[in-house]
């Protein structure tokens, strides 16, 4: 099913919402789980890990999209509490990465 940005897609009773994270892949989202009893969960797929974003195989415009995309859709408007679950490897919260915000603006990928 093609989602659009914004767009809830329903599983049972849970509700999610669909996150474009421009970059990684073409059509690659995000679905937040805003859990009406706690704090929000993002499921990121390859778009976001501890310590940085998903591959962009070296491209700097793609970089830059994903990272535009993920600060804007996700770390501006998520706290610090939000729980990630990347496509692989461990879980963090937005609040163990926010601080590393600049240093991957500086380091480019």
């Amino acid at each position: 099913m093609l989602v659009d940005d914004g767009d809830t897609i329903r599983v049972g009773r849970v509700e999610l919402t669909a996150r474009h994270l421009v970059g990684h892949t073409p059509g690659s989202i995000a679905l937040v789980y805003d859990d009406p009893h706690g704090h929000p969960h993002v499921f990121t797929g390859d778009c976001l890990f501890p310590g940085g974003v998903g591959n962009t195989h070296k491209d700097p415009k793609a970089f830059a999209s994903l990272l535009h995309d993920v600060e804007t859709r996700i770390f501006d408007v998520l706290p610090d509490e939000t729980w990630v679950y990347p496509g692989h490897g461990n879980d963090t919260t937005l609040g163990t990465e926010r601080p590393q915000l600049p240093e991957w603006h500086a380091r480019g990928w």
